[in-house]
């Protein structure tokens, strides 16, 4: 037999005198055909290396088992666990993960989203890249009525079931708390991007900065890419304040680690001169010292959550076909490096 060329059902019923039907229905498992018969056929197909056609027959009932997930970069502590969710949940289903980055460019990702149609995948999955602003490249979804739903960064036009945490009380809690701490000027840095995810932080930032009477400054917002660079950059800059901020909120754990680490070589003490406060709690939260306190983002669940949702919509047991937000909770973890409180005893 020709090594290159696949092995066939024809084949195999060749090889074994026996018909097509058999071979097809042993392959499938089923208890028409003998044990005896059916471990024949197994055990020629395991020798010759037949591979059954899933695609095709997937196609003749037009399902791929196979779902899209476009994130914006796979080199992120809280995607992986978002992911991480999403494969228990459709595993468990029966389903095979497609999974494409963006890059954090609404370019690629719009090419992601061509390819994953292309793909034929089942439904979809996604989080938004930094400057998407126009999702007309998911018109191809809708118009074919492949299901899809958005997690943590979501659009806001959109007529599916977005799940993501509340980051404008996220926001607003991480502030209060600094506020609490006895602090008067707190700075807010944040990413470039018009994501609801930042801007609803920055608007949970301001109003707890209102509730407590004190005045929200344009200034005291620094935007950058939040990498741990750009925190050391914010630290800088907020050295260049005056009079000097006794509070940072950031608006990821990275940057946050960035800043307070620039804050300590340049003499500043974290958390009695500045007390900080982080956002994700990322395992780099607890490797600093003092250790950082952040925001609790159940990325697993959230991953779980999704995943579940656009499954269930498949096998037809809930629709996503309505505008739906799904909120998870999300805590403040307060560990050292924003309790001025108690290291001024």
């Amino acid at each position: 037999m020709d090594q290159d060329k696949d092995v066939t059902i024809y084949d195999l019923a060749k090889a074994l005198n026996i018909s097509v039907a058999t071979i097809s229905r042993a392959l499938k498992d089923d208890p028409v055909v003998s044990k005896k018969t059916k471990k024949r056929i197994i055990d020629l197909a395991e020798e010759l290396g037949y591979r059954s056609n899933h695609f095709a027959r997937n196609l003749r009932n037009r399902r791929t088992h196979m779902i899209g997930v476009i994130i914006p970069r796979v080199n992120s502590y809280f995607m992986s666990t978002v992911i991480a969710g999403i494969e228990k949940v459709t595993n468990e289903a029966g389903y095979n993960l497609i999974i494409s980055q963006s890059s954090e460019s609404a370019a690629r990702e719009a090419q992601s989203v061509r390819a994953m149609f292309n793909n034929r995948v089942d439904g979809l999955l996604v989080s938004l890249a930094y400057d998407t602003t126009d999702t007309t490249h998911f018109d191809i979804f809708q118009r074919k009525r492949i299901p899809f739903l958005f997690f943590d960064r979501v659009a806001d036009d959109n007529h599916w079931t977005n799940v993501l945490i509340d980051n404008r009380k996220a926001g607003y809690e991480a502030t209060a708390h600094l506020v609490a701490q006895g602090c008067r000027r707190i700075v807010h840095v944040t990413a470039d991007s018009g994501s609801n995810v930042y801007k609803d932080r920055i608007r949970g930032y301001r109003e707890a900065l209102l509730d407590h009477a004190l005045p929200f400054r344009e200034e005291d917002v620094i935007r950058n890419s939040l990498s741990q660079d750009a925190g050391s950059e914010a630290a800088s800059a907020v050295l260049r304040m005056r009079p000097l901020p006794d509070g940072v909120f950031v608006a990821n754990d990275n940057a946050a680690v960035g800043c307070l680490l620039a804050l300590k070589r340049s003499g500043v003490r974290v958390p009695e001169d500045i007390a900080i406060v982080g956002f994700n709690n990322d395992p780099v939260s607890t490797v600093v010292e003092p250790n950082l306190t952040t925001i609790n983002y159940p990325g697993y669940e959230m991953g779980m959550v999704a995943a579940r949702n656009l499954v269930h919509h498949l096998a037809g047991q809930s629709s996503i076909d309505a505008t739906n937000t799904i909120l998870l909770k999300a805590d403040l973890i307060v560990r050292g490096s924003s309790l001025r409180m108690t290291a001024a005893r």
